[in-house]
């Protein structure tokens, strides 16, 4: 346990979800940013299929009902990115990774960082809070 993991809260996220029409920017990302402000500091764990929110490659395509499309909704890559600038501390387990066709660090987005599955659970008792986002 480092000593700003004392002060710190950790948000899981496992499910790939991008928002809504109706929220837009209402995402698992955007919410942990505002945790951050209002925790005084939050590290996240990727895992599952939101492991692909690191993916340095990925592009969003535009959401389509019907005839209609919407480019108004979240952005992931942009998500991480505000997290990453405002301090937040990014991991992505590495099985999940692999899985996803992700390896290595050159495949993710600059500042996220991987470590083996299941090894963060060992940190949990750092951190003032663990929640799944």
């Amino acid at each position: 346990m480092t000593a700003a993991e004392s002060t710190r809260a950790l948000a899981i996220v496992e499910r790939a979800y991008r928002g809504t029409v109706e929220t837009q920017f209402s995402d698992a990302l955007y919410c942990a940013f505002l945790f951050h402000r209002h925790l005084g500091g939050l590290d996240v764990l990727l895992r599952g299929p939101a492991v692909g929110y690191a993916a340095r490659a990925a592009r969003t395509p535009p959401l389509r009902l019907g005839g209609t499309t919407f480019s108004t909704g979240t952005e992931p890559g942009q998500g991480l990115s505000v997290l990453l600038e405002s301090g937040v501390g990014v991991w992505a387990e590495e099985p999940d990774l692999l899985a996803y066709g992700l390896a290595g660090e050159d495949s993710l987005l600059p500042g996220v960082r991987s470590v083996p599955g299941g090894s963060m659970a060992a940190r949990w008792s750092g951190y003032r809070a663990v929640f799944f986002l």
